[in-house]
């Protein structure tokens, strides 16, 4: 299968017909990228459905849970971990709150702050999206052998670190 040609195949060959003048090779990982991301987009919003969930509902859970017992973190923990403005993530707080997923109480340790903490009903809730999506996400990519996967995991590290960088 790796003599296989993709849409991205047809595109660079296109520019580089048309604009020989141009080291289009970039287009060879970063359009692929792009698509791959569109595709794994649509399918998560299908795992997420599966499990009566947004994508972005996931998003704030799974912050939540990352963070450990007591599944706790500041708003502003929340927008750093969701890379979401203030006023998106009051929306989505308002609205997880009133699904009976977080809770929103002052901080203990400073009476001007909020914590927000998940609910049973939200580890339960992000439990279950979460192993649907992992499994999904696993078929996703099958054709990759274990080294393979590795070895696209530490390339993309390197480009992803390099970009946010920047």
């Amino acid at each position: 299968m790796t003599n296989a040609k993709d849409d991205v195949d047809r595109i660079v060959a296109a520019w580089a017909r048309e604009r020989p003048d141009l080291d289009v090779s970039p287009l060879e990982v970063l359009s692929r990228v792009t698509r791959i991301a569109k595709h794994v987009d649509k399918f998560r919003k299908e795992a997420f459905r599966a499990s009566d969930l947004d994508s972005w509902e996931f998003d704030v859970l799974a912050a939540l849970r990352r963070a450990g017992k007591p599944y706790q973190l500041s708003p502003k923990g929340l927008m750093a971990e969701t890379l979401v403005s203030s006023g998106a993530m009051t929306h989505r707080l308002t609205k997880v709150q009133a699904r009976g997923f977080i809770t929103r109480s002052s901080d203990p340790d400073d009476g001007r702050g909020v914590v927000v903490r998940l609910t049973p009903a939200g580890v339960k809730a992000v439990d279950t999206a979460f192993s649907h999506l992992v499994q999904a996400e696993h078929s996703l990519i099958q054709a990759l052998s274990p080294s393979e996967r590795a070895d696209t995991a530490t390339a993309l590290r390197r480009l992803s670190l390099d970009v946010t960088n920047r």
